[in-house]
């Protein structure tokens, strides 16, 4: 049986993206800027198999030490810097025609979506999705009128309380709305429920993501050659399904680690790849400019790395990259244009893997362990299957 497991560290760039001046993001560095503000920031384990390595690398730096992981940074070339375009151009479909954005929805396609979804909206206007709650969400409790919103990404969010709205409600406005989205070319949208009363309000794990449908990836190849593709966390989300055997979803870093623990211990079917999404960084440190709880984070996941490590074999191929960044010491509270590392255990000694074009190496690379067609996108940085001399 071979099996790969892909960990995707949602928003923890690197770093030095070559146009991120075009993005509004030049000199973002979401790791970089954690380990020079936050005080007893530490992770052994990840400088260890490499991080600090890839930092390097993408600082055009030498590299100090000797990683036990292969390692590298990755270069987005997709129109993009939120996850839809992260993970698709990770599973070898970079997105090349920009997602909608909007700071406002248009007055008609607002009164469409009411049509649609059978409400009427308050908000209509691009905002941090924790404020918003202060500015509407007391509003929204003596209306019963669902929170419109959005930010700079592609997306078109809606914030309801789960107590007097309803979950299950809240979610149908969202899968109606998903309609018009499509038409729209809008990359998520994005359910937000949240609880509490006026000047206690707190989002809850319930968040539900209902993205447009991608194109043929990496996934669908993997289904097609019978090896099983388990999604944990928002991984089903994120590609509207397609390609996604089975899914587990997540509350939590914590228990997507617990999930993975499990899954590497008892799913021993066949051929499979594990994809998981660790979204605490991005959604609860990240966007709300916390890095020193976003430095807890990595420091906790630092730890449950040193008990996976030793626990793999040869027949297991690990990554561990990122989605785009997130630097939480940044103006805004929007995702930062920045290089991803890449940290790859393979069978054989560690390697540098340099500077990457693209994110969609890591489908190639994928597509050579499991040896079925990759997408057309990227090269493949394995250097024991593919004989690369890097």
């Amino acid at each position: 049986m071979r099996r790969a497991l892909l960990i995707v560290l949602d928003s923890v760039g690197i770093g030095n993206a070559p146009d991120a001046a075009s993005f509004g993001d030049k000199g973002a560095n979401t790791v970089g800027h954690i380990r020079e503000t936050v005080t007893d920031f530490a992770i052994p384990t990840l400088d260890k198999a490499g991080l600090s390595a890839a930092e390097a690398i993408a600082a055009g730096k030498p590299v100090e030490g000797e990683p036990i992981l292969s390692y590298g940074c990755l270069t987005e070339i997709s129109a993009g810097k939120d996850t839809t375009t992260g993970h698709w151009e990770l599973a070898g479909a970079p997105v090349v025609e920009s997602f909608s954005v909007f700071e406002t929805f248009p007055e008609e396609l607002v009164r469409e979506m009411e049509t649609e979804a059978g409400v009427t909206f308050i908000g209509n206007y691009a905002q941090s999705g924790t404020v918003i709650l202060d500015e509407l969400g007391e509003r929204h409790l003596k209306s019963g009128n669902p929170i419109l919103y959005t930010s700079a990404d592609s997306v078109m969010q809606v914030a309801a309380h789960e107590d007097s709205f309803g979950l299950e409600k809240l979610y149908e406005v969202c899968r109606k709305l998903r309609l018009i989205a499509d038409r729209e070319r809008i990359g998520r949208v994005i359910a937000r429920p949240f609880t509490g009363l006026p000047g206690n309000f707190t989002r809850t794990s319930n968040r539900h993501d209902f993205s447009l449908q991608p194109p043929e990836t990496l996934l669908n190849h993997l289904v097609s050659a019978d090896v099983d593709t388990i999604g944990v966390g928002k991984i089903s989300d994120i590609f509207a399904g397609s390609g996604i055997n089975s899914s587990r979803s997540t509350k939590s870093n914590e228990e997507g680690c617990d999930v993975i623990d499990s899954l590497l211990e008892n799913y021993s079917n066949r051929d499979h790849l594990i994809f998981a999404n660790l979204v605490d960084f991005d959604m609860l440190y990240g966007h709300r400019r916390d890095p020193e709880g976003y430095g807890r984070a990595l420091m906790d996941f630092d730890q449950w790395l040193a008990t996976l490590l030793p626990r793999l074999d040869d027949e297991t191929l690990l990554l561990i990259t990122a989605d785009h960044g997130n630097d939480p010491t940044w103006s805004g509270t929007d995702h930062t244009r920045e290089r991803v590392p890449i940290l790859a255990r393979f069978p054989g000694a560690p390697q540098n893997l340099g500077i990457r074009e693209t994110y969609a190496d890591v489908a190639a690379t994928l597509a050579e362990w499991f040896g079925v067609d990759s997408t057309g996108s990227g090269q493949s940085f394995n250097p024991v299957r593919s004989g690369s001399t890097l």
